[in-house]
């Protein structure tokens, strides 16, 4: 009997609630405490977080040491035996990735994570403690096309790349500078707009082999389409004054405007 009523609790959920919650996420108890954030750092600056094999634990210890307010992605946990800092924003959106190391993002102590609603009512990933926010994926050949939500608390729209993700997050939160830091925009395996395989055996992927162990399982990077992700973000920002730089240690990634690292304290 509790089986019966478990399968037509979950029928009625996906027939009548999540619609009605996609279509006015505003009102739901995430899409309030999203709109909590509007301009709550007007014209101050954030980091952005990547992944690659350049991002050094004594960079982020910097950032920690320095109070700069932070995003960052993923499996970027494996780096916190390294180093105090923790990001201020935590974000996943690969259903994929996170699919795999769910239990362990679920118990990470951070200040606030940041999980689409659609991973939690599609693939049952649930992140106790986590804010959803409801994912617009974006049916758009052309990347330089996407959208760019002026409202986090309805929507966000979601691109081949969590860092456009991060960036309408820190223009609805005022930010007035962005810099990308880990950023190297190179795989060892991607995947080009053809279809084909890249190979690049003197590259590494991550900042640790242990950060895509079951790689198997992951989507392949598609670098041209990320560039092209990118470009539309820059565009985005510009039109809404917000400066983005790239201040990574080397990397392929020159969309932005470079800056030293070491010369932003």
């Amino acid at each position: 009997m509790m089986n019966l009523i478990n399968r037509a609790s979950a029928s009625i959920q996906a027939r009548y609630v999540q619609p009605w919650m996609q279509n006015h996420f505003e009102k739901t108890r995430d899409g309030k405490r999203l709109a909590a954030l509007k301009g709550k750092y007007a014209g101050k600056r954030c980091f952005l977080v990547g992944n690659g094999p350049s991002l050094k634990a004594e960079d982020l210890t910097k950032l920690h040491e320095c109070g700069e307010i932070t995003f960052a992605f993923n499996r970027v946990y494996n780096i916190f035996d390294q180093t105090p800092w923790r990001p201020t924003f935590y974000i996943s959106q690969d259903e994929k990735m996170l699919s795999g190391c769910a239990d362990i993002v679920d118990k990470l102590e951070l200040e606030t994570k940041l999980i689409p609603a659609q991973l939690k009512w599609y693939y049952d990933i649930h992140i106790h403690d986590a804010i959803y926010f409801n994912m617009n994926w974006q049916q758009k050949e052309n990347p330089l096309d996407f959208n760019f939500s002026d409202d986090i608390a309805k929507e966000i729209f979601c691109a081949s790349t969590g860092m456009y993700t991060a960036a309408q997050l820190a223009a609805y939160m005022g930010f007035a500078e962005i810099y990308f830091i880990g950023v190297d925009h190179h795989f060892h395996m991607s995947v080009n707009n053809k279809g084909e395989i890249v190979i690049d055996d003197k590259v590494k992927d991550y900042f640790t082999d242990k950060y895509n162990e079951d790689k198997d399982k992951l989507y392949i990077p598609n670098t041209e389409k990320s560039t092209l992700t990118y470009i539309a973000m820059k565009r985005q920002c510009d039109q809404r004054d917000i400066r983005v730089y790239n201040a990574t240690r080397g990397g392929k990634l020159e969309v932005f405007p470079r800056v030293e690292f070491d010369s932003l304290f």
